[in-house]
């Protein structure tokens, strides 16, 4: 099963638009993210809808920050792409009349709700900017100016 990767890739994006590009086309993020511009439109359509981007149609166009990313949590983002399961485990999905499988299912069902809470608390901890933080410190340790744009189309 493959990983829904809409929430790494969006805040990939934000930071670019805020650190590099201040506005940019879908077809200039699904190169960035090696993707087809519908994916990139969809996946941006949350995050217009919560207001943290705008986009703008025709020549000149494109999507552009519209929130600082001190105000955007990992959770805002989450939501904004429509919150995706977190585990791909989970429970059995028939019913069954077997008691051995309804006790695994609600050890199983509890277990993971209480660490889809504890994970979605700290989503709500942390935010876009402090990620971009931890971007600029790396390009520091490198020896890198902060203005340096990233290739990530290789």
């Amino acid at each position: 099963m493959p990983r829904d990767n809409r929430l790494s890739r969006s805040l990939h994006v934000l930071i670019h638009l805020d650190r590099h590009v201040k506005r940019a086309t879908s077809d200039t993020i699904a190169k960035m993210l090696d993707t087809n511009p519908v994916v990139v439109r969809r996946m941006m359509s949350g995050l217009r809808e919560k207001g943290y981007v705008v986009s703008e149609k025709g020549h000149g166009g494109g999507w552009e920050l519209r929130a600082a990313l001190s105000d955007i949590s990992l959770l805002d983002v989450y939501q904004a792409i429509g919150s995706p399961a977190l585990f791909s485990i989970g429970p059995a999905a028939e019913s069954s009349p077997c008691l051995v499988e309804h006790a695994v299912d609600a050890r199983l069902d509890e277990a993971l709700n209480e660490a889809e809470a504890m994970l979605l608390k700290r989503f709500s901890q942390i935010t876009v900017a402090d990620i971009s933080d931890d971007y600029l410190a790396k390009m520091k340790k490198l020896g890198l100016p902060s203005d340096t744009f990233p290739d990530c189309s290789e």
